[in-house]
Parts: C-alpha cells; structure tokens; sequence
C-alpha cells in the first residue's frame, strides 16, 4: 500500500467571514477543500479523523481555531488522503 505522509498548518481564518452559527462547519469543509487541493485527490475522498473533528468542534459553533497542525496521509490505491492530528513526541 503506497501512502504519502505529510505534515502541514492549514488556516481556517476565511470562516470568519461566515455566519457565526455556521462557522464550526464551514471550517470542516474549508479543511477538506484546502486538503483536497493540496494532494490533488475529489473532495468527496478526504477522510476527517473524529479527533480532528473534535479539535475544531472544542470551543463550540461559533469559534473554531483559526489554523490547525494536522497529518495528511494519501492513499495511491484508491485516490483518496485521511486527514489525522500529528503524533506528539
């Protein structure tokens, strides 16, 4: 099984421009469609980890952080990348 790895920042501060009951939500897709972009595979094939989602979720609907640290792992086989929170040393 061919995967990429990699580790990046994305920033989520275009969700500020958005309805503030929206804004948890918004920064998902916003998540998705950046990591799409950056590994070339469908929007439809990225895969969020429920502890990412969760991260984003912490501090409820309307303030979700404005960047996040997260692992990006891109599956060859079937064109699709996971989106995971990086491992602490």
């Amino acid at each position: 099984m061919a995967e990429k790895e990699v580790e990046m920042t994305v920033s989520l501060r275009e969700v500020i421009y958005t309805s503030r009951k929206r804004r948890s939500p918004a920064a998902v897709s916003l998540l998705r469609r950046k990591v799409s972009r950056f590994v070339k595979v469908p929007v439809e094939n990225v895969w969020i980890d429920d502890a990412v989602n969760r991260l984003i979720w912490s501090r409820g609907l309307e303030k979700p952080p404005s960047k996040l640290r997260v692992k990006i792992l891109k599956i060859e086989e079937d064109n699709s990348a996971e989106v995971l929170l990086p491992e602490k040393a």
